[in-house]
């Protein structure tokens, strides 16, 4: 008898943990609509299908009770390609969801592809809110750099030889990486993008982005954020903070006061979850949860 209640108690105690955590702290994120992370320019969800772009952040959001789906295009090719396989991804999230809409939260040139997706394949009924991080709005002036640098006739040479590494190592179907490379220029952006991409009536617009103050933490960044800088003044490395404004600005996230500030990588918690000075993962919980409040 004595050994049977033993055995209830400390059952009991060893279930009594999941019981008071499961009590349920873990609505934070949870959102009306499903979450959709969409990658940027040069990788895909799971760059060489090893290393999730979206380090960490997924099971963050989750942990707080997100409804999260990861999307995955060529990592270079046209906007109007990258769009076109967005939006089959979309739709499939939707039939799986089982929801009307989803909440699309985008990266650098994803912040792109998904706009067009929304202003010229039919998405926009069926998006709650979009959210935009360092997207390259206006173009960005690194694209122009790379492209006065290079002589026209080389243009082709740099572009076939991308495909193949992206085709080959990447995993990338038929890719375009001269196009890609075009397209984010500032011209092209300025002229011929934004034009024929009018935001839909109605739907939510908002951005952020981020800035190196000093020194990128991932270090490849530092040549790109001192051309930016000369040209178009604070960025992140890649984007410009003038360039990621688009909707309602949210503002620019500089990281801890002793830190390098946070760049282009950093934003979506690469190297590999080592971000001084910025907890990624808490960032985009706070978002997700600021969605939840405005009622996406």
């Amino acid at each position: 008898m004595k050994k049977s209640v033993l055995v209830i108690i400390i059952s009991a105690f060893l279930c009594l943990p999941s019981v008071v955590f499961s009590a349920g702290d873990n609505s934070k994120c949870d959102t009306k609509y499903p979450v959709i992370l969409a990658h940027g320019m040069g990788a895909q969800a799971k760059i060489v299908n090893i290393v999730d772009y979206w380090w960490g952040i997924e099971d963050a959001l989750e942990d707080e009770g997100a409804d999260v789906y990861i999307t995955s295009v060529n990592g270079m090719d046209s906007t109007a390609n990258k769009a076109a396989s967005f939006k089959k991804q979309f739709f499939d999230i939707l039939a799986i969801s089982g929801k009307t809409k989803a909440n699309i939260i985008g990266h650098s040139h994803g912040t792109i592809y998904t706009r067009y997706a929304i202003s010229n394949l039919g998405l926009a009924p069926n998006v709650a809110s979009y959210t935009a991080l360092s997207g390259p709005h206006r173009g960005s002036s690194v694209a122009d750099f790379i492209f006065k640098i290079v002589p026209d006739k080389g243009w082709n040479l740099v572009g076939d030889t991308l495909d193949i590494v992206y085709t080959f190592i990447f995993g990338d179907d038929d890719p375009n990486s001269l196009e890609n490379g075009w397209e984010m220029t500032r011209p092209y952006m300025q002229n011929v993008f934004n034009p024929n991409c009018p935001d839909a009536a109605g739907l939510y617009y908002q951005s952020y982005t981020s800035k190196i103050r000093y020194a990128s933490n991932s270090i490849i960044l530092g040549v790109p954020w001192l051309i930016c800088l000369s040209y178009e003044g604070d960025n992140d490395g890649l984007v410009s903070v003038s360039s990621a404004k688009w909707g309602n600005f949210r503002g620019v996230i500089e990281g801890a006061w002793w830190s390098g500030g946070v760049d282009h990588l950093n934003i979506v918690n690469q190297f590999f979850g080592i971000t001084p000075g910025f907890d990624a993962p808490e960032f985009y919980v706070d978002m997700v949860s600021d969605l939840k409040d405005k009622g996406f």
